[in-house]
């Protein structure tokens, strides 16, 4: 991509309405713009990271027998009243009368249409387990939208939903599911703590949390570095200072973003909506079920905060919308296009390597504007053509976590691959 062809411009200043290092940072770099409190649109630069975050998602739970589906955010209220949700969830779910008088709420989350779905198919214990999912948009009255995309109104949510025969089965799937997280997170650069926590409004069970520590957190946990045991502060029996119950290991307390859960519904669901099989026995059983969470943009905005410095974002190369930001810079304009055929002959060669590369071909821009537009789009690896570096017949290179510049031999291009 030619920067100078880029829909999005950098913004000079952070926007004044804005608390969070993510929304200052990725609306000045151009990756989201502010609708409104807690609704962002993505731009060409945060979908491009966002689609990425979503493949990670999809291949882990791919992995483990998911199967994608996409659901109305539409929902009736005949069917959340039957489990009391329409009451319950009312302060934070959008609700109206559509223009027949029908009442319609916009979903916070999907448990009970995926519910009513899976009667029609679930009729016995030979059609269980079943795992589906999807990544779709939820709509949530948030009083507390402050935070960039680590709390909206309207945000992208990956919802897994589980049915089994029984609290054994659950309990494997459970594991599963538990191992997939950390994989997805780790792959995108997230540093995670397993925490245990309440079931809040979805279920009476405990639920374990997926934390990243980071001082700009909204929630509290207490943890072991020893050993990886933690807790929400909301259940903790932990103390700052004292020993972990499980390890006897120094037991801190820090600050963290969720940024997924996972619960164990049991069959509140599949009672209240009338799902049940026909069990080994023969006897009429109602289906056990699980609901795992993932914000995918609050996973994006969870990044941000954890992998940026005072000069931008550094993304990690999984998710970064382009691993290679490619600079041309040219000081005597008798060498200028000599210069600019190098430059595009680079990038040519790194496109034709499937390598993604935005390309800073704008020429009404200082090298000091340049460098500082890179350092703040977060690029893992920044690439500079000057007319120093062509007396060399090099490149600049320099990792955007790194403060080291390498010279190297334009000859060495030939060697790197995707």
């Amino acid at each position: 991509m030619r920067q100078s062809q880029l829909f999005t411009k950098i913004l000079k200043e952070s926007p004044k309405d804005e608390i969070s290092a993510n929304a200052k940072l990725l609306e000045r770099a151009g990756f989201i713009f502010k609708t409104m409190s807690g609704v962002y649109d993505y731009l060409p630069l945060g979908w491009r990271v966002l689609s990425k975050i979503n493949q990670i998602i999809r291949e882990e739970i791919n992995a483990i027998g998911g199967q994608e589906l996409h659901l109305s955010a539409f929902q009736s209220k005949d069917l959340w009243e039957k489990t009391g949700r329409w009451q319950t969830l009312a302060d934070i779910m959008y609700q109206f009368k559509d223009q027949s008088g029908h009442d319609v709420g916009l979903a916070t989350t999907h448990e009970e249409a995926v519910t009513d779905i899976a009667k029609r198919f679930i009729r016995s214990y030979k059609d269980l387990p079943v795992f589906v999912y999807q990544i779709q948009t939820k709509f949530r009255d948030e009083p507390r939208a402050r935070s960039g995309l680590i709390r909206g109104k309207e945000f992208l949510m990956k919802d897994l939903y589980s049915f089994h025969q029984d609290e054994k089965d659950l309990d494997l799937f459970y594991k599963k599911v538990v191992k997939a997280y950390l994989k997805i997170f780790k792959r995108l650069g997230l540093s995670i703590f397993v925490t245990e926590a309440s079931g809040g409004i979805f279920s009476k069970e405990p639920s374990h949390e997926f934390q990243a520590l980071t001082l700009s957190g909204e929630d509290t946990i207490f943890y072991c570095q020893k050993c990886q045991y933690a807790q929400n502060r909301e259940i903790a029996t932990m103390k700052e200072g004292g020993q972990c119950p499980k390890c006897s290991g120094k037991v801190f307390q820090s600050r963290a973003i969720e940024v997924g859960n996972i619960f164990k519904l049991g069959t509140r669901f599949s009672e209240a909506i009338g799902l049940n099989f026909i069990s080994k026995d023969g006897q009429a059983r109602p289906a056990i079920m699980g609901s795992y969470g993932i914000g995918p943009g609050r996973a994006m905005g969870t990044i941000v905060e954890v992998s940026s410095d005072e000069r931008g974002i550094i993304w990690p190369e999984s998710v970064a919308p382009y691993g290679i930001h490619l600079i041309f810079l040219f000081r005597e304009s008798v060498k200028k296009t000599r210069l600019k055929k190098l430059a595009e002959k680079i990038y040519q060669d790194l496109q034709k390597k499937n390598i993604e590369v935005l390309y800073d071909d704008r020429e009404d821009k200082s090298a000091g504007e340049k460098f500082a537009d890179a350092d703040l789009i977060g690029a893992p690896l920044r690439i500079v053509v000057s007319d120093k570096t062509m007396a060399k017949d090099s490149v600049e290179i320099k990792k955007r976590n790194s403060k080291k510049i390498e010279v190297v031999k334009i000859s060495r291009f030939n060697q790197i691959k995707k």
